[in-house]
Formats: structure tokens, C-alpha cells, sequence
């Protein structure tokens, strides 16, 4: 069993062999546990760990949705009722084509927003349509919570990226 000076090494190792994306290989993991010189049981746990304690938040894919044909890519923003802006977004989530959804702060008297949900389809009237699909839901599931809200397209991607450590 290694000891934790140990751990904290390789889980530090495992971050910088991570941080850039994974390998786009069947066994990814195997793949780093082969570059780290240890096994890919001890790379599972250790992320495993490191999601556990919050040291790190996720793994995912981070796609660019411009690469694979959604070139319209429509934030909605919602000013929704306080009291049940947690149940709204939940289920605003929840839908297949919403990729995120938070809450944020107003910044009043210019910004009543404070439900984001991002939408990526390949014309904005595509786009258009989800957005409206979502209004739908809202209003049928919670009537009258919605003030008013607002798509914003994006111009171009930005480059996406976590937390980077040194070597």
C-alpha cells in the first residue's frame, strides 16, 4: 500500500498527466496509468478519490459544438421568481438540449436575469425553437414565475479550459 506522501505525488502527477484532456484511445485511463507507471485500478481510484473530496469537480467531454455542426449556440436567460428558481432550473436542466444551466445574480436596474440555460443547434432558428420549448415548459409546469428573458448567440468559442498546475 503506498503511503500518503505517496498519493499526494501521484495525484499531483495524475492532475498534470490529466489537466490537458484525456487520450483518445479505447482504455484512456490505461493509457495514463502506462505513462504514470502504475496501473489503471490505482488511476480509477485516485480520480475516484479526487471527485470524492472535491479536489476536483468532474470529468467530462468538452466538446466543440462549432466542429460538429452547431454553429448557433443561444444562451437564454431567465428573470424567474426567487422562491422556485431551484425547481425551475432543475427541470430547465434536465432537458436533453440544454448542455448547462445555473443561477447567477441580477445586477439591477440593467440585468434582471438570473437563470442561464445554454442551447447549441446548428441555425438560430433552431435555437429559436429549443428556447421556446423551454418558455413552454416553464409556463405550463410554473405558471407565471417567468418576468421576461432573452437569447444571446455566441460570436465565436473560446478556448476551454480547468485548472492548470505547474510542472
Amino acid at each position: 500500500m503506498a503511503h500518503a506522501g505517496e498519493l499526494v505525488e501521484l495525484d499531483r502527477r495524475l492532475v498534470l498527466a490529466t489537466q490537458g484532456g484525456l487520450p483518445l484511445v479505447p482504455r484512456p485511463y490505461a493509457a495514463v496509468a502506462a505513462g504514470l507507471g502504475v496501473n489503471e485500478a490505482l488511476v480509477r481510484a485516485r480520480l475516484a478519490a479526487m471527485l470524492a473530496d472535491g479536489r476536483i469537480r468532474r470529468i467530462g467531454a468538452v466538446p466543440n459544438h462549432y466542429a460538429i455542426g452547431y454553429t448557433a449556440n443561444g444562451m437564454s436567460v431567465w428573470d424567474v421568481d426567487d422562491a422556485v428558481i431551484d425547481a425551475v432550473g432543475e427541470r430547465v436542466g434536465a432537458l436533453e438540449f440544454v448542455t448547462h444551466c445555473y443561477r447567477r445574480p441580477r445586477h439591477l436596474p440593467d440585468w434582471p436575469y438570473n437563470l442561464f440555460a445554454m442551447v447549441h443547434a446548428a441555425s438560430r432558428e433552431a435555437a429559436l425553437e429549443r428556447v421556446e420549448e423551454i418558455a413552454a415548459l416553464i409556463a405550463a409546469e410554473f405558471p407565471g414565475v417567468c418576468r421576461s428573458r432573452d437569447v444571446l448567440f455566441s460570436a465565436g468559442i473560446l478556448k476551454k479550459t480547468g485548472l492548470r498546475i505547474g510542472g
